[in-house]
């Protein structure tokens, strides 16, 4: 297709980590995180969420473990789910070195927050010796009181030398295998920090716009400011942070990489916002559509749109397209007119169908070309 189905963003260069079979960094795929939020001692609704954050395309999720009690709930909760788990804890070394014999993927921990030098030291070794990466995590809502105090506010560079005072922790302790996010509720302030971040160190950084806001808010919050990094290059990991379903973070996360054309994942629904030329109800159809399809990983691009203005235009660059006409509506395959119409009064069974097998079509293809690739 076209040249414009290439992403122009340059990736910053950074070193790859493992969270679980998850490579975060270098060349690896940008992923997707989210958190859960259920009582991390209540194991079967946890299991529950983390499950439905793995069916819509989690790569990762994170679970919060502020007390002994939920690290032994950490433990059956680990051997329920097969996605890498994230432990978020604070203060408490004690608690990260249980849940690191547990089988945490990754540690959340800042280490300047967990007490003097010989605990620190025993989180780092516990981590080396297991093989699990660090996350250093620095919020413009906590800074430390001597930051508040020198820079009056946070301010990006507040956050900067929050982060770099853990960095350096860890390597003094030559412990490399870690990755920093510098997170803020202003879009600017987060933007600014991640910026000096990204020229000061070469581990992966983990993106997100801290407590953005509800759903609506906080997707556009979460869009304006994590597409700016992204465009630039910089970010490895992300988390859509919304006051929300959490599945809600994991499909935002990918509409933002859809855009960019960073990452594909399942469909990318191209739709006029319909006006009085229209053919058909096109809300109500790709709404529906939206909904019926969410099972469809496979990335392909669909545009429904309700008359001949701009509808061929479109199609022709779709895998699959549709055009509104009178009573009956043309279809594409492929950018290609096809003979069929579609009936508008059963529009989204009929396309639902059509949706669904070319998928199977261009996953079957896909499982060929790769076989090539391993034969030659």
């Amino acid at each position: 297709m076209s040249m414009f189905n290439e992403s122009p963003i340059v990736r910053r260069k950074s070193r790859q980590i493992m969270v679980g079979n998850v490579p975060v960094g270098g060349d690896a795929p940008i992923s997707v995180q989210s958190m859960t939020n259920t009582l991390t001692t209540d194991v079967a609704a946890t299991v529950a969420q983390i499950k439905s954050l793995e069916a819509v395309g989690a790569d990762i999720v994170r679970v919060s473990v502020p007390t002994m009690d939920a690290a032994e709930a950490f433990k059956e909760i680990k051997k329920q789910v097969s996605v890498p788990l994230v432990t978020d804890i604070h203060f408490d070394y004690r608690i990260a070195l249980k849940v690191a014999e547990y089988g945490a993927d990754c540690l959340r921990i800042n280490p300047g927050n967990i007490g003097k030098e010989d605990r620190i030291k025993a989180v780092v070794e516990s981590a080396r010796d297991k093989g699990i990466p660090i996350r250093i995590g620095v919020n413009g809502g906590s800074l430390e009181k001597d930051l508040q105090e020198k820079y009056g506010e946070p301010t990006p560079e507040a956050l900067l030398e929050s982060a770099m005072r853990h960095v350096d922790i860890l390597d003094r302790m030559n412990f490399h295998d870690f990755k920093v996010s510098v997170k803020a509720s202003d879009v600017f302030l987060a933007v600014g920090a991640y910026r000096l971040l990204a020229a000061q160190i070469d581990n992966p950084l983990h993106l997100g716009i801290t407590e953005a806001g509800g759903f609506r808010s906080g997707s556009v919050k979460s869009a304006i400011g994590l597409g700016m990094l992204l465009s630039e290059g910089i970010g490895d990991t992300l988390r859509v942070s919304l006051a929300a379903d959490p599945v809600e973070e994991i499909k935002v996360g990918f509409d933002i990489l859809k855009s960019l054309k960073i990452r594909s994942r399942g469909i990318n629904f191209i739709a006029c916002p319909s006006c009085s030329r229209q053919e058909f109800d096109v809300i109500g159809t790709v709404n529906a559509l939206e909904e019926r399809l969410e099972d469809i990983v496979t990335p392909m691009d669909v545009s429904i749109i309700g008359c001949i203005v701009n509808g061929p235009g479109e199609a022709t660059v779709s895998d699959l397209g549709l055009t509104g006409s009178s009573r009956k509506s043309g279809f594409y395959l492929d950018g290609t007119r096809q003979k069929e119409r579609i009936d508008n009064n059963d529009i989204v069974d009929q396309l639902e169908q059509k949706i669904r097998a070319k998928a199977k079509l261009m996953d079957e293809n896909s499982k060929i070309a790769v076989k090539q690739l391993e034969d030659e």
